[in-house]
């Protein structure tokens, strides 16, 4: 599908509704808000529905706009954005799928292409990459609020620039939004670096009980949900973790395992040549080459014993 399907679809409909994925992080987030202002100046009747907000992205504009729920059984029009299976989009009431149109733009390679109209590019680092390019199609300003968010989305999913799918597209962006009076720095600080005393102690149990493991190719860490009780924190405030074990010399991939209701969910990363995207299908999850994610319905015992011996056939 191309551009002008969206387009078309979109100035047809007047009553839309936007989702993402759940536990949102920074990309899912500017990218929802940016949309949000985007139609808005398009004058259409537009919600947000974001259950569980994280707190870390409430200095971005409209934020305080996000709905918990649909206030409408029908919409003309709902948008997914940077989800790759709708068994992760975020919806609590299954709106998406009663919507008139179903839209999914998304930048995972693998996406399920569930919408009516899929846009999905998995070259672009970031969902809030491929926005930037939809809006400027409909020769709509961007202005600086939605530059914010959508810079938001960008330096978030590309670790401040530094992950490979950064394109030079991407810093012709960052510049012309340095142009219109975009705060970067301001932004690069709030969404990475600021953390909460909570977070950071969670990372601190995080990195006591990193394991490194096939001669330090694998680092492995977990969190209960004991322990999330006992540090009053959320999902979103795990954010980061599974960084940490990336990071440190001579791993390659870096596992964290988390419970929720469902099980463990499994964060991925790599380093040079490892796909753990590859990993992640073979428990029904997905993403990209070098962050995907999955659930794990077993014990924790049993959930570290499966996704360990997957990522040991990958390793060279």
């Amino acid at each position: 599908m191309t551009l002008d399907d969206i387009k078309e679809v979109i100035e047809s409909s007047n009553n839309i509704v936007i989702f993402t994925h759940e536990n949102p992080d920074g990309d899912a987030i500017g990218s929802t808000l940016a949309t949000y202002m985007f139609l808005k100046n398009l004058e259409k009747n537009v919600e947000m529905v974001i259950p569980t907000f994280p707190k870390n992205f409430k200095f971005l504009p409209h934020s305080d706009e996000v709905l918990s729920e649909p206030t409408m059984e029908k919409y003309d029009l709902a948008i997914a954005l940077d989800c790759a299976d709708i068994k992760r989009l975020d919806d609590p009431t299954e709106t998406f799928l009663k919507a008139e149109t179903r839209v999914n733009i998304d930048h995972h390679t693998s996406n399920g292409m569930f919408g009516d109209l899929n846009y999905v590019n998995p070259v672009a680092p970031a969902c809030s990459q491929i926005l930037t390019t939809l809006i400027e199609y409909f020769r709509m300003p961007i202005t600086t609020d939605i530059a914010t968010c959508l810079i938001t989305g960008i330096i978030t999913d590309t670790g401040g620039f530094r992950y490979e799918g950064v394109t030079s597209e991407t810093f012709e962006i960052a510049s012309d939004f340095l142009e219109k009076g975009v705060k970067i720095s301001r932004i690069y600080k709030e969404a990475l670096n600021n953390i909460s005393k909570e977070k950071f102690e969670a990372r601190k149990l995080a990195m006591n009980r990193t394991e490194f493991l096939e001669d330090g190719k694998i680092a492995y860490t977990y969190m209960t949900k004991e322990d999330m009780k006992k540090l009053n924190v959320i999902q979103s405030d795990l954010d980061g973790i599974v960084e940490m074990g990336r990071d440190v010399e001579g791993v390659e991939v870096s596992i964290f395992l988390y419970e929720t209701d469902k099980g463990y969910k499994g964060s991925l990363r790599s380093n040079d040549y490892v796909n753990v995207s590859d990993i992640c299908l073979l428990f029904n999850g997905g993403g990209h080459i070098k962050a995907a994610g999955c659930t794990l319905p077993y014990s924790l015992e049993e959930s570290k014993e499966r996704i360990l011996t997957q990522t040991k056939r990958f390793l060279k």
